[in-house]
């Protein structure tokens, strides 16, 4: 089994709802376990900024999947859980991405392993960080790329009860 992390984020709806159950989901697909999931994390829209704040959480997860099994996987969820393709970067019920996943790399044009822009993306490093603080990505830990973004991006990252 490898180790995985994946990202999760909602802005319509019961978005708190709909990454847990994106969650439980996953946990129950064969060759799929989450092995540690973050808190809820309240997010600034990026990209477009004009719609409603993001919930973000990222979950780390065992799995004898392949990296484009695995995001098959995701993709398929997303879509059995209502997702409409729309504005890149829009609104959306659910978004389940694959950032990392142990050993492997890829660069193709259906799947860039680690995640191309991760380490850019502070509603990514936020909760990725509280459950994966040294997992290494371009050769620093995630907490160290956090740290590089530190400013009004992180200052606006606001933890869920």
């Amino acid at each position: 089994m490898a180790e995985a992390a994946l990202a999760f984020g909602s802005n319509l709806g019961d978005s708190r709802a709909m990454i847990a159950h994106a969650m439980a989901v996953l946990d129950e697909m064969r060759g799929v376990s989450i092995t540690r999931t973050s808190s809820f994390w309240r997010t600034p829209p990026w990209g477009v900024e004009d719609q409603p704040d993001f919930v973000n959480a990222c979950a780390l997860v065992a799995t004898d999947l392949s990296p484009e099994a695995l995001l098959t996987a995701c993709k398929d969820l997303e879509k059995a859980l209502g997702r409409e393709e729309a504005v890149r970067w829009g609104p959306r019920l659910i978004d389940i991405d694959l950032l990392w996943m142990a050993g492997e790399t890829r660069d193709s044009g259906a799947l860039t392993l680690p995640h191309p822009r991760m380490t850019e993306r502070a509603f990514v490093l936020v909760p990725l960080a509280e459950i994966a603080p040294a997992l290494e990505i371009g050769g620093k830990s995630v907490r160290v790329h956090l740290d590089a973004l530190a400013g009004e991006e992180t200052a606006r990252i606001v933890k869920m009860a």
